[in-house]
């Protein structure tokens, strides 16, 4: 049975930054929390032309767009992740809800970003991780018991096939052979990430998810038109999907609903689910953690 959303909800003390909100199910979950009047609703977008088109289509859905900020972010670019986290923190230095959202899934093809990363890795698990490790402390300063802090990140069903290879953590060996595999892969690294961090912040307040939306066609391939991965893709989606705001609603119940208060929980399709049994291997999640932090110092981010 599907999730129902509280028309209810009030988010008029929250500030709120959702990424991936210019297409897909990020669309209809930024009209849906623009809806409920968060304090602030921070989208950032690589595309500030599709950012506006996103605040039109609010203020035709249901007018609650006030509220609304459209800021440049590239989750493809590390060096913009923190030019973001930094403006954030010194113009509005209070954040309640984070949902790391976006994501991407590349064609039989290795590409790389700016950074010399692999795409997916860096735009579905580095770069979330990095704004995630940014605004940590402005979230824990934010929150209470009275206003709790939520920390989301949009995962997939595919974790459950995902591995964690520390030898090939860059999707750089034989990701064009299998693309749905490096994204399985990411997709796993966004539910360690997130149980880990439960850990780590636990007693701050602050609730973690991860979250399979269901399958729903979107824009979330990396693809050249006409490629056979994108035929079958949309055979399957049309077949099995569900809606971009069926999806939508999927992410946010398990997350504004005050019934899930266990922290660090998977959810598929809103509903509390085991996932990849690597998931629950702590030296698996310490080393990933590390690892991505390695990284970002390498990088100069950190």
């Amino acid at each position: 049975m599907a999730v129902k959303l509280n028309k209810e909800y009030d988010l008029s003390r929250y500030v709120i930054i959702l990424t991936g909100a210019t297409d897909g199910i990020g669309k209809e979950m930024a009209r849906i929390l623009a809806g409920f009047n968060p304090k602030r609703l921070i989208l950032p977008a690589r595309n500030i032309e599709k950012g506006n088109n996103v605040l039109e289509y609010i203020r035709s859905s249901n007018g609650h767009a006030n509220n609304v900020e459209i800021w440049e972010m590239d989750l493809a670019d590390l060096q913009s992740v923190k030019n973001f986290a930094n403006k954030f923190i010194n113009e509005v230095g209070e954040l309640h809800m984070l949902f790391n959202n976006a994501g991407i899934i590349t064609n039989h093809q290795i590409i790389k970003t700016k950074d010399n990363l692999e795409l997916q890795f860096q735009v579905n698990h580095l770069s979330p991780f990095l704004l995630t490790l940014l605004l940590l402390d402005t979230i824990k300063k934010s929150v209470s018991a009275e206003l709790p802090g939520k920390i989301a990140f949009t995962s997939s069903s595919l974790n459950n096939s995902g591995e964690i290879d520390f030898d090939n953590l860059n999707l750089e060996k034989g990701a064009y052979m299998n693309p749905f595999k490096g994204y399985a892969n990411t997709k796993l690294m966004n539910v360690i990430v997130s149980e880990k961090l439960s850990h780590i912040i636990q007693n701050e307040n602050i609730t973690t998810y991860s979250l399979h939306p269901g399958v729903i066609p979107t824009n979330i391939a990396h693809m050249n038109n006409g490629t056979i991965l994108n035929f079958f893709t949309s055979i399957i989606t049309k077949f099995i999907g569900i809606t971009t705001e069926q999806g939508a609603v999927n992410v946010l119940y398990p997350v504004l609903s005050s019934e899930n208060k266990e922290t660090g929980k998977y959810y598929n399709e809103g509903i509390k689910d085991e996932p990849n049994k690597i998931a629950n291997d702590q030296e698996v999640a310490n080393k990933l953690w590390d690892v991505s932090e390695q990284i970002l110092k390498d990088h100069g981010m950190i």
